[in-house]
């Protein structure tokens, strides 16, 4: 693949976003339609002949509708004819993963114009539920391709004590990295509100931001009634907001064919780079909750000498993902995380978020950036896929290596304990989560505990112990390797009784 000539190297020459805040949500837009509006828009900014040339084109999964054709439907609102038109699984990583392949087809001339392109509309879903009716979309397709399909990925007992959302699972990531790295809580929410500041004021640039914007560290940390907390310790204000309506799709090409359109070379970002690696689908399945060997394999293998200033946008639903992301690349908690806005404050449309940030990278090397990185991550810490862009071509042989990612991730990887369904005897606090009520109260704890044989399990803490739960959210030590025993219960999973 070294042999590739820089004519044949892909770029990016029309990205197109679009947001939609009606004032009566009957008339809110669907998915299919949010898509259909962010491809029409990239044409024109690649020049108005770019739609129909396309010839292969990658859907990122929404979430808010299902359809049973999305793929083929929106090609015949476009009036299109790819050779190719996919819709992918789901994943927050994916449309990297999209763009990297779509960019070593057109590399390797299997493809002459490829787009990626996704959308939601979850907020007009969401409003319209909320007054007791369905939106007037195209008829929901029961049948249809299914985000939600992931067997494997939650562990039995996991559900039973309730975590199987994100929002109650990355807290145990929270914990254990901020332990690991010698924080107590206090400074660990000092580190979430420098990053998410940041964050917040990006997004007030941004105009396809959804919002709010321009919030301070001491506004985002703060329960209030608009920013309860959702799961110990977050606030809304630091997690992925996903009720928007927001699309983005960009549009790809080779320099040659770029040439010859008489798209301008200012307008031309070229895709240098990508890797990808994932993690065991079970979250339970980890060896230890403050490292990732997927996410450390992906990011080394697109660090350069510039990664620690450059460009950047690391996924952000939660705040624990670019704090690990900033210290493998060597990144100042000062330094920004993201030039689209983050997924608190700009919006979280769900799996389509990178292709937003793709779409700003794109503006911010048009805008005089030389290089630009992103990374992506999906699920629980488990799919992770990063992209490179630049002002110039690279060497066309980190484009399309096939690459080691993921056995480097693998050979990482040390051993996994047992996990056991109803632990019992003397055990070590590993990690914890304290999950809340919608009015923010606590509503349980879990503990993930290690017994004195090494095996793992989780146990439950209920509300009414009030003491133990002010144990888990002392804002000045964390418990993690705190003794305790775990206590049989013929009802459900153990529960924990602290020493």
């Amino acid at each position: 693949m070294a042999n590739i000539e820089a004519e044949n190297l892909p770029v990016i020459i029309g990205i197109g976003e679009y947001i939609d805040r009606p004032e009566d949500v009957s008339k809110g837009l669907e998915p299919l339609e949010m898509m259909a509006k962010a491809l029409q828009i990239a044409n024109e900014d690649g020049g108005g002949q770019l739609l129909p040339k396309i010839d292969s084109l990658d859907v990122v999964m929404p979430m808010s509708w299902r359809y049973s054709d999305l793929a083929g439907e929106l090609c015949a609102k476009l009036g299109i004819t790819p050779k190719r038109a996919v819709l992918g699984p789901s994943g927050g990583q994916a449309p990297l993963k999209y763009i990297h392949e779509a960019a070593k087809n057109i590399a390797q001339g299997h493809s002459k114009i490829a787009a990626v392109v996704g959308g939601e509309a979850q907020y007009t879903l969401v409003s319209t539920q909320r007054q007791g009716s369905m939106p007037p979309w195209s008829p929901f397709a029961n049948d249809g391709p299914n985000f939600a399909d992931t067997p494997g990925a939650i562990h039995p007992l996991s559900i039973q004590l309730g975590l199987y959302l994100p929002l109650n699972i990355y807290p145990l990531f929270e914990a254990a990295t901020a332990s690991h790295w010698g924080q107590t809580p206090q400074e660990a929410d000092a580190e979430t509100a420098a990053i998410f500041e940041t964050s917040s004021a990006v997004a007030a640039k941004n105009p396809y931001s959804w919002g709010p914007v321009n919030m301070t560290g001491e506004d985002i940390l703060s329960a209030a009634p608009k920013n309860r907390i959702v799961a110990w310790p977050y606030t809304k204000s630091m997690v992925a907001s996903m009720n928007v309506n927001q699309s983005a799709g960009l549009i790809i090409t080779s320099l040659k064919t770029a040439r010859e359109m008489g798209v301008p070379k200012e307008k031309c970002v070229f895709i240098t780079q990508g890797a990808g690696a994932d993690e065991p689908r079970d979250f339970l399945a980890r060896e230890n909750y403050y490292q990732c060997p997927a996410q450390a394999a992906v990011l080394k293998a697109l660090k350069t000498d510039r990664s620690a200033t450059e460009a950047a946008e690391l996924y952000s639903c939660f705040p624990v993902v670019p704090k690990m992301a900033r210290r493998i690349l060597g990144r100042d908690v000062r330094t920004p995380s993201t030039v689209t806005g983050g997924m608190s404050f700009f919006g979280a449309p769900l799996n389509n978020y990178m292709t937003h940030a793709a779409c700003a990278m794109v503006r911010t090397i048009r805008g005089g950036e030389p290089t630009g990185l992103l990374y992506g991550q999906g699920e629980y810490v488990t799919k992770h896929y990063g992209l490179r862009l630049s002002k110039t071509p690279e060497d066309a042989a980190l484009l399309c290596a096939d690459g080691d990612t993921q056995d480097i991730a693998d050979k990482a990887r040390g051993g996994v304990p047992d996990i056991v369904l109803g632990g019992e005897g003397p055990a070590k606090v590993e990690s914890f989560a304290v999950l809340s009520n919608r009015d923010g109260s606590p509503s349980h704890g879990v503990v993930m505990a290690r017994l004195d044989n090494g095996e793992r399990s989780l146990a439950k803490i209920d509300a009414e112990d009030s003491e133990s739960l002010a144990w888990l959210m002392d804002k000045t030590r964390y418990p993690i390797g705190d003794k305790g025993r775990l206590v049989k219960s013929d009802k459900g999973p153990s529960s924990w009784q602290r020493d």
